[in-house]
């Protein structure tokens, strides 16, 4: 490992082509080559692209639905190969705009017929909200559409959407969620956090996108406080270590997560790498680790809206006796980004 950084600022076209951006894990050419150790700095587009700006533009006139969900990317990190693991530190994530949108989406959501819960329901009534996004005071302020009731609520940024290449060459939509990361849509993926995804192809072809300015737990109509982010992230490669779900960490506690349907297997594949991460960081039986995670795990649902659904599981990293996750790198890139 370097005792330095490599620094890198790569973005989008901001008036480009919206087909020419990335909209898929696998199947696209890198746009940047990076080494580890590279302190990256770019930018994403909201989930519609910037098409939605007001509460006259509903997603289903503005936006082609083959279009959503962009991402930036992918970066090919130099010497990642499979059975590696690819460490993405999140320095900031900053909204690029003073706004944030929205929306309720035509058969979209947790709590509205969809085609794979199919009723004779009529959709839900499409309708967008703007939010503000107060930066200064870390504000994003609701405004009710059909009453005057308005609500200061915590500034929150994360990334709904970080993840590599899938194995075998498959081709996976950004709207997404699976073993390779994509569309997970937990609020844990903000400033301060390292996420482990495991490198399943030559090079990791890491992206991103999916900002959020805030997001409840769960993203229960299907669409967050979504807008543009400036964000910086430190990419590293921890050598010879394979992650099957992504991880993630932060200074209090370690995550895993699993993405599937019903909600019951993805609370099932979390814990289940819980329990086998604890199980090898502590020197624990199987069953031991099974106990510890029982009484100590928290398990916030990330979304139960897009095409899997996302649980995360969380231990505190007190119970674990002192053990080091993934060689020390979360501690290692915290120092650097500090």
């Amino acid at each position: 490992m370097t005792d330095s950084l490599t620094d890198l600022f790569w973005a989008p076209d901001p008036d480009g082509d919206p087909a020419a951006l990335t909209y898929t894990f696998g199947g696209v050419a890198p746009v940047a080559s990076v080494r580890p150790r590279t302190r990256l700095s770019t930018w994403t587009f909201d989930c519609f692209g910037g098409r939605v700006r007001s509460t006259s533009d509903l997603p289903s006139e503005v936006c082609d639905p083959r279009l959503l969900n962009p991402q930036t990317g992918p970066f090919y990190v130099e010497g990642a190969e499979p059975g590696d693991t690819l460490a993405v530190h999140f320095v900031s994530i900053e909204p690029r705009e003073a706004w944030g949108v929205s929306s309720t989406v035509p058969f979209f959501g947790s709590l509205t017929s969809t085609p794979q819960t199919a009723t004779l329901q009529p959709a839900l009534l499409e309708r967008t909200w703007i939010y503000e996004i107060d930066a200064t005071d870390r504000l994003v302020r609701y405004s009710a559409a059909d009453t005057k009731f308005t609500a200061d609520l915590p500034l929150d940024p994360m990334h709904g959407t970080v993840g590599v290449a899938p194995p075998l060459g498959e081709v996976r939509s950004s709207l997404t969620p699976g073993d390779w990361g994509g569309n997970m849509d937990t609020p844990e993926m903000r400033a301060g956090t390292t996420c482990y995804l495991g490198v399943n192809v030559e090079g990791a072809l890491f992206s991103l996108g999916d900002g959020h300015a805030r997001q409840g737990e769960g993203e229960t109509c299907g669409v967050a406080v979504e807008c543009a982010m400036d964000t910086v992230v430190i990419l590293d490669l921890v050598k010879g270590i394979p992650t099957p779900w992504p991880r993630m960490e932060n200074d209090t506690f370690i995550m895993t997560t699993g993405s599937a349907r019903p909600l019951e297997d993805a609370f099932r594949i979390a814990h289940q790498q819980m329990v086998l991460w604890v199980a090898e960081l502590t020197g624990q039986s199987i069953l031991d680790a099974y106990q510890l995670v029982s009484q100590t795990a928290l398990t916030p649902v990330a979304n139960v809206v897009d095409t899997n659904y996302t649980v995360v599981a969380k231990v505190p990293k007190s119970v674990l006796a002192g053990a080091v996750a993934m060689r020390g790198t979360h501690a290692a890139l915290r120092q650097f980004s500090r």
